[in-house]
């Protein structure tokens, strides 16, 4: 059963990561001013989901990585990337230095104004005091498990991780070797940069948006998207993570909410645009809610492309010259309900399944008759079949009609049944010595109206008199008096 999310998209900009958008359902940027947009519904380009589409089948994919903070997490991701040609080893420490960058997000700079400004109210010493020796030891336990991350490495992998562009990693703690690393210690500073995230100044300055968590339901998770451009890289890759267990991951996101998913896009200078285009398709698909039960139940990369490949069906494309894109739509007042959305997905599925018929089937299937045409061999075996199909409607076909709105229906088709029985009932009676003129034509019209409304399903018959028939009456007349 998936769990609300909450994603947040961050830009690498001058060895920090910066927020630019945030998804609670409905996106939200950050606008020039430094200000949050209003929520609104995200366009997308087509472009950057199907990009989005082939870095997640041309890279590996993560799911259920042990870990509950950054550094084992990247130091895991990273290895494997290693081993797997993904990454070039000597991309290694710069790319991690990278991903544990400051992360800056809006909050925080409203909140820095304020304070510069005298604004802000000071806290009390009680909270002062527990905040302070709560950092500390968090600032302690992270700096023991990052000094032991420097002198281990993971030794075993997947045996299919050899391959550049490997399907999936499930990870299993228990299976993992871990061997002492002979290299010497490096300096801190140099390995991880002045903006780490694990630095203790940066964890200091670090506080939750706690005004925005009101708005997000209980028990929520987090899935966390980091693009950004490199210098020393001349390659593009990404990666998508599935945490077994939502974890804490200290500055990565705005609101003190618990990560389960992580989307990491790095690739040469030049490119910005395309990535952030790319890491808001991945948000808004995180954001929707069948994609997101994909995402938590996928066991492999095949699953999740299905998925995405469902997103796709549902698309609908705006002409570039009928509109301005950068006009925002306002969230609407009533959406589809997920049960109608996955009875469309249900009926798209079907469609795609029979269009993927062999011709010589699918030409059975089109020549083949229905049952209701089908020879029986018995006597009245079409009738008596016309009649099972009907006996469960009969008495609907009743009740449905002692309706108002079928007042307006019944008074058009009294008078237009009558109109003609009189008419043709006076001719007739002038034909015929009056033996069979008006009131006979009606007496004869409700008795054939009542029977075919009562034994057939012909809603066309025609009632009463027609020209036909005063034409066969009048001779008809005449030769009963020889």
């Amino acid at each position: 059963m998936s769990k609300h999310i909450f994603c947040e998209v961050n830009e690498f900009h001058n060895s920090e990561w910066k927020e630019v958008a945030r998804w609670l359902k409905y996106e939200e940027d950050v606008e020039q001013g430094g200000r949050w947009s209003k929520p609104h519904v995200a366009t997308l380009s087509l472009h950057a989901l199907f990009e989005l589409r082939k870095c997640l089948s041309s890279n590996p994919i993560f799911f259920d990585i042990s870990g509950n903070n950054m550094i084992t997490i990247i130091d895991k991701v990273l290895m494997f990337l290693v081993q797997a040609n993904v990454l070039k080893e000597s991309d290694f420490e710069h790319v991690k230095s990278i991903l544990l960058a400051k992360h800056v997000h809006q909050h925080e700079k409203d909140y820095k104004k304020q304070l510069d400004l005298g604004e802000k109210k000071t806290f009390s010493i009680v909270k002062s005091i527990s905040d302070f020796t709560k950092i500390m030891h968090e600032s302690h336990s992270e700096n023991k498990s990052h000094s032991s991350s420097n002198g281990t490495k993971l030794a075993s992998i997947n045996q299919n991780s050899e391959k550049k562009n490997s399907d999936i990693f499930i990870f299993d703690d228990s299976e993992a070797k871990i061997k002492k690393n002979d290299s010497k210690p490096k300096d801190m500073s140099s390995q991880f940069g002045s903006s780490s995230s694990m630095s203790n100044s940066s964890r200091h300055a670090f506080k939750a948006n706690q005004s925005f968590l009101r708005k997000i339901p209980e028990e929520s998770e987090a899935a966390n998207v980091l693009v950004g451009e490199v210098d020393l890289l001349d390659y593009q890759f990404s990666i998508f993570i599935r945490l077994s267990k939502s974890a804490m991951l200290g500055d990565l996101t705005e609101v003190s909410v618990p990560t389960r998913f992580l989307f990491i896009l790095l690739g040469p200078k030049g490119n910005i645009e395309r990535y952030r285009e790319m890491g808001r398709s991945m948000a808004t698909l995180m954001s929707d809610e069948i994609f997101l039960e994909v995402a938590y139940s996928s066991k492999s990369k095949v699953q999740l492309l299905k998925g995405f490949d469902q997103f796709l069906d549902q698309l609908t494309v705006i002409p570039p010259g009928e509109w301005d894109p950068n006009m925002r739509l306002e969230p609407p007042e009533k959406t589809p309900i997920k049960e109608e959305r996955l009875e469309r997905i249900a009926q798209i599925n079907k469609i795609n399944e029979s269009s993927e018929l062999n011709p010589e089937v699918a030409e059975i299937k089109i020549n083949e008759v229905g049952s209701e045409l089908k020879f029986t061999g018995k006597f009245c075996g079409g009738l008596i079949d016309d009649l099972k199909r009907k006996i469960p409607w009969y008495a609907s076909d009743f009740r449905d009609g002692l309706n108002i709105q079928c007042l307006s229906s019944i008074m058009f088709m009294y008078f237009a049944c009558l109109a003609p029985i009189i008419t043709f009932g006076g001719l007739l009676g002038a034909a015929t010595d009056n033996n069979m003129s008006a009131i006979e034509s009606l007496v004869s019209g409700a008795i054939c109206g009542i029977l075919f409304s009562l034994f057939s399903g012909q809603p066309l018959s025609i009632l009463g008199s027609t020209g036909p028939v005063l034409v066969f009456g009048k001779p008809s007349n005449k030769i009963k008096h020889f």
